[in-house]
């Protein structure tokens, strides 16, 4: 069997003697890379197996219902961090809100053209009052 390369890290690898059809080498992040896109697909195509995903969930929060209340005692700098990061998406969502429906109040940003800068037109420099310019500019 010849060298082959991977299809993440583009490495050479030898395939295994058991899996000739090999298509990723045996580094730990490939094989991470390789599982996850295997469990994505899994999960989009098989409804049994999204369903077993969701009892086996459903069966562990049960089973553990106080474990995010234990997290956050132990965690407080991961509860600031949420926190922050939650005030920001809510803050999102607020703009988009608006967006949406003019009624909402919350954060307004105004932008504004520039007015447009008038040269000389087809009139001679003879017709328009000197100054003319800086009075409509400014």
């Amino acid at each position: 069997m010849g060298e082959r390369r991977c299809r993440y890290c583009e490495k050479t690898f030898q395939p295994s003697k058991y899996q000739p059809q090999q298509t990723v080498c045996s580094e730990s992040v490939c094989q991470k890379r390789r599982r996850t896109e295997y469990r994505q697909q899994k999960l989009k195509t098989d409804e049994e197996y999204r369903q077993v995903c969701r009892d086996s969930s459903r069966k562990w929060r049960s089973e553990n219902p106080d474990y995010w209340k234990r997290y956050r005692e132990k965690h407080p700098e991961a509860v600031a961090q949420n926190r922050e990061k939650q005030q920001g998406r809510d803050g999102k969502q607020r703009l988009l809100d608006l967006a949406n429906n003019t009624s909402v109040s919350g954060k307004v940003f105004v932008i504004e053209a520039l007015p447009r800068r008038r040269g000389p037109g087809k009139e001679s420099c003879k017709q328009q009052p000197a100054g003319a310019f800086s009075a409509v500019a400014g």
